[in-house]
């Protein structure tokens, strides 16, 4: 029996207020784990963090400050926040992806999943590169740039956190390209031929934006940054040219 407009507003109701309970919880659980949060968060700014040892280059010392009243509490709250969203974001994409199913045709339910399982995936192992990779790079190369011995590097911390959370972001976003090049390729949009007609485009797009996003003189950090997203245009082409047929 088909529900009617208010009967499936009560159940987003429901979905919604399920929603809510969950991350609320999540929340408070990061909330009082709040240093083994902040020890994986602040982990980067120091020059013993795993991926130096393998990166290699000098010791260096970052020191962050607050510069507001309430900024440890606030910072505190937010990450929490964010935190929360990370550990129920499993169980809200099931409870959405449950509400739309009756919807949705067959062909299109096992399509939709696979779409939302490779996309969270793919969105996870960005935030991961940036944070085991992107990030570091970036801190250790602005933290220790000195126009002069006569001026000294104090890092906020609302700073710190912004850069960190916006850079996961945008990882998170950029490895979502092999998904979104599969859905144009599937609806007829984008053809193989064309990804590899203006490949040299592509890369020097990809360059712009890696300097962009990592200001630095230096060729090794500028292609750590640079590869992860050209490997990603590559694969992406693979995938087109096997959805193409």
């Amino acid at each position: 029996m088909e529900e009617t407009f208010w009967e499936h507003l009560d159940d987003l109701r429901r979905v919604l207020i399920k929603i809510i309970v969950i991350t609320a919880v999540c929340t408070a659980v990061a909330f009082f784990f709040k240093d083994f949060l902040f020890n994986i968060i602040f982990a980067p700014k120091n020059s013993s963090f795993i991926s130096y040892k393998f990166l290699g280059g000098e010791d260096f010392d970052v020191f962050l400050m607050n510069t507001t009243l309430s900024g440890q509490f606030m910072t505190h709250l937010k990450v929490s926040f964010v935190t929360g969203i990370i550990l129920s974001s499993p169980y809200i994409i099931y409870e959405l992806f449950k509400f739309i199913t009756p919807a949705l045709y067959e062909n299109e339910k096992r399509y939709s999943s696979h779409i939302i399982i490779s996309a969270y995936a793919m969105f996870l192992a960005g935030t991961l590169v940036n944070y085991f990779l992107i990030f570091p790079l970036t801190l250790r190369f602005l933290a220790t740039y000195e126009i002069s011995k006569e001026v000294s590097t104090f890092l906020s911390l609302e700073s710190y956190m912004d850069t960190l959370l916006t850079m996961s972001l945008i990882f998170g976003i950029v490895f979502e390209i092999p998904i979104l090049s599969w859905l144009l390729a599937k609806i007829g949009l984008l053809k193989h031929g064309i990804m590899k007609k203006y490949r040299r485009h592509a890369v020097i797009i990809i360059l712009i934006a890696a300097a962009i996003i990592t200001p630095t003189s230096d060729i090794f950090t500028l292609s750590v940054v640079f590869l992860p997203i050209w490997l990603l245009y590559e694969i992406s082409i693979l995938i087109v040219k096997r959805t193409n047929g």
